[in-house]
């Protein structure tokens, strides 16, 4: 990984660079919240952002995306071309940066590309910043508080300049023209360790750290903690809304007026949802929501990883503010603390 120094005042060059070749996406406020938006001017933007309600990823899976048009009078399909933006993803945090690393491993799974994704990510570069902790946040649990891979800048303001780790050769380019780029020093190295440190420091100790998740999943699978917590449950799905690394949805074929012609789309789903599981014949294979709750929090600290390496859950916390009720993998892992674990 290549590293280089920039000054704090030299953020806005840099965005105006990216916003002459592609749409720039960053974090805005929005009242007191921030979500992901398009900008105009570096203005807009709030790199200081605690998290925002929704992750990044509509960006690469559209929470409705046409696949294709049909017109059943004359039994026809037609290739649907949506125009696919170049766009920069400004401001990324490292959790949503594993999200959308973990979204690839599954769209970009070679036995059956998506093509749709692919496009999408394709046309995407990303950059992300570095962040402190809010109290939700427990990426350092799910070993998603840095990113490693997938990204093409990355920022980490260590007093007055950046310390940025350069993944792409397209964005060092605009980087090397946009700014006065240059090697990193001992005392930016020794600054980096401290902002690293301090950042490490700031994450919730309340929130307990547990070892041997996947074990722990399997060993209380049949806990009536789960009845507990799926009585809560509202099926609202606004954990899946939120969360960047659900990537589960369902196809639909809609009609134009006459019925003559419409597309087939897919839209984001959820295992949360009660009409989920269910199959032709009527059989629901989780019609409870302990059912569903439990399978939720499975794949998420458990299934993924033992396909991927990996936790598909990042720790950004939002489901935790979502959440009406307090279902989250944070109350799981209270859960296996309670039990000694």
């Amino acid at each position: 990984m290549l590293y280089r120094v920039i000054d704090e005042t030299e953020a806005p060059a840099l965005v105006a660079a990216f916003m002459e070749r592609y749409e720039v996406v960053a974090p805005v406020k929005r009242g007191n919240k921030y979500v992901f938006s398009a900008v105009d001017s570096f203005d807009e933007i709030a790199l200081d952002y605690p998290t925002t309600i929704a992750s990044p990823k509509k960006y690469l899976l559209p929470a409705k995306e046409t696949l294709f048009e049909f017109d059943a009078a004359r039994n026809e399909v037609t290739d649907y071309a949506d125009e696919v933006r170049p766009r920069v993803l400004f401001g990324v945090h490292a959790c949503d940066i594993n999200g959308l690393q973990n979204l690839s491993s599954v769209f970009n799974d070679p036995r059956y590309p998506d093509p749709y994704y692919a496009a999408h990510a394709a046309a995407t570069l990303i950059v992300g910043v570095a962040c402190t902790p809010s109290a939700n946040c427990f990426c350092n649990l799910m070993d998603a508080e840095e990113a490693r891979a997938a990204y093409d800048l990355f920022l980490t303001n260590i007093g007055g300049r950046y310390l940025v780790s350069i993944g792409s050769v397209v964005a060092a380019n605009i980087l090397e023209a946009a700014c006065d780029v240059r090697e990193a020093t001992d005392e930016d190295r020794v600054a980096f360790r401290a902002a690293t440190r301090a950042r490490q420091e700031a994450f919730n100790r309340d929130i307990p750290d547990i070892q041997e998740i996947p074990m722990l999943m399997d060993a209380f699978h049949e806990d009536e903690f789960w009845e507990e917590l799926g009585g809560r449950c509202l099926s609202c799905n606004a954990c899946a809304n939120v969360c960047p690394t659900c990537y589960c949805f369902d196809i639909r074929d809609t009609l134009d007026p006459g019925a003559a012609t419409g597309r087939r789309e897919r839209v984001w789903d959820a295992c949360t949802s009660p009409q989920f599981a269910m199959v032709a014949g009527g059989h629901n294979f989780r019609p409870t929501p302990a059912s569903r709750v439990r399978h939720r929090m499975y794949h998420k600290l458990n299934g993924f990883l033992a396909k991927h390496d990996r936790n598909l859950c990042v720790g950004c916390g939002r489901c935790v503010s979502a959440c009406k009720v307090d279902i989250s993998p944070i109350e799981v892992l209270k859960f296996f603390d309670r039990k000694g674990a």
